[in-house]
């Protein structure tokens, strides 16, 4: 009985030996693969000074934000978070002090690139690290302010795109000038503790002879000095406002809007961001179609490319919003030619 019950299990149990055996080798095949597979997981950290808003459309604007612009051109790129792609986000709510923490804490992650899409944002990731490469977006210009060598050759770590033009300027004053008749005293609304302030408000004052309107200085260095700016603006004469991009500046948009419509005063923005916020007309490039580009840089890095030899993009587009709705709150009719000239009216 005990050698025909060994009998009837011997063939089960070679049979289950043989599957052991086809299941481990399977697995030892498979290892390599799997290894592969998670090799190719990229690892990316993204360094915010501003709090995001809910993915989608932000409340009040109808584009997309540009951080989903970032996380499309990624996708577009053949990037899906969860994947092949991890994104380590750090948000310093507007709050400049927080940001050195922040980018310490995401290079300590193992990270493959340090992305960094707002100047404050750029200047902590590149005191962080000079090994990481990092992907920036700069509204300054990135070799005055000695974060690349060159545009054509950054030379560092560091590269991306940069929504900088000296065109914009004089630009932004012949607008006004064409949006009101006799324009003659501008008031220039300017971030004090900026890192490229000062060298805005010089290239403006230049900007300023050129086209032959005279410019009067409101320098901000918190919150509570806007509503003085404001009433100083007016005092002085100034018939329209042009505020040069910094982080205070960024920081108080809706809150500029408004004043300047209490003011009743024209005021020409830099990005759609505050067009869309209630300001009267805004002048530069597209930030969401930066922040998409960025993710190519992104992708380059992951791909093997240096950042020390891969160029800085400039601009080359610029879009004219005029928002109607602020017009008539001011009192103020557009001319049909400008109007015209729109990339988009808001109504």
């Amino acid at each position: 009985m005990d050698s025909r019950r060994r009998a009837t299990r011997q063939p089960g149990n070679r049979m289950s030996l043989h599957r052991r055996r086809v299941i481990a080798a399977g697995l030892a095949l498979s290892l390599p693969f799997v290894a592969r597979a998670q090799a190719r997981v990229a690892r990316i950290g993204w360094l915010m000074f501003g709090e995001p808003p809910a993915r989608g459309r932000p409340a009040g604007e109808q584009t997309p934000s540009r951080y989903d612009a970032f996380r499309q051109g990624l996708r577009e790129l053949g990037y899906s978070e969860g994947r092949n792609l991890i994104i380590a986000q750090r948000s310093a709510d507007r709050q400049t002090a927080r940001l050195p923490a922040l980018a310490a804490e995401l290079v300590q992650l193992r990270i493959s690139v340090l992305v960094a899409l707002e100047p404050p944002a750029v200047e902590a990731a590149r005191k962080a690290t000079a090994t990481i490469p990092i992907v920036m977006r700069s509204s300054d210009d990135p070799v005055e302010l000695g974060w690349v060598a060159a545009l054509a050759r950054p030379g560092g770590n560091l590269t991306g795109v940069t929504s900088y033009s000296t065109l914009l300027y004089g630009k932004r004053l012949q607008l006004l000038q064409e949006t009101i008749p006799g324009l003659s005293r501008v008031a220039v609304l300017w971030d004090a503790e900026g890192p490229a302030a000062a060298e805005s408000l010089r290239k403006t004052l230049l900007a300023a002879q050129e086209v032959g309107v005279q410019l009067h200085s409101l320098p901000v260095r918190s919150s509570k000095d806007f509503e003085k700016a404001f009433e100083s603006a007016v005092r002085s004469g100034a018939t329209a406002m042009v505020p040069l991009r910094g982080p205070l500046i960024v920081t108080e948009h809706r809150r500029i809007t408004e004043l300047a419509v209490k003011a009743r005063l024209p005021v020409i923005y830099d990005d759609r961001e505050f067009t869309e916020a209630g300001g009267l007309m805004s002048y530069g490039t597209n930030l969401a179609q930066s922040y998409r580009r960025a993710a190519t840089y992104v992708d380059k890095i992951l791909k093997g490319a240096r950042p020390a030899e891969l160029p800085v993009e400039q601009p080359t587009t610029f879009e004219l919003v005029i928002n109607l709705k602020n017009a008539r709150a001011i009192g103020l009719a557009i001319p049909r030619s400008m109007l015209l000239r729109a990339d988009r009216v808001i109504e």
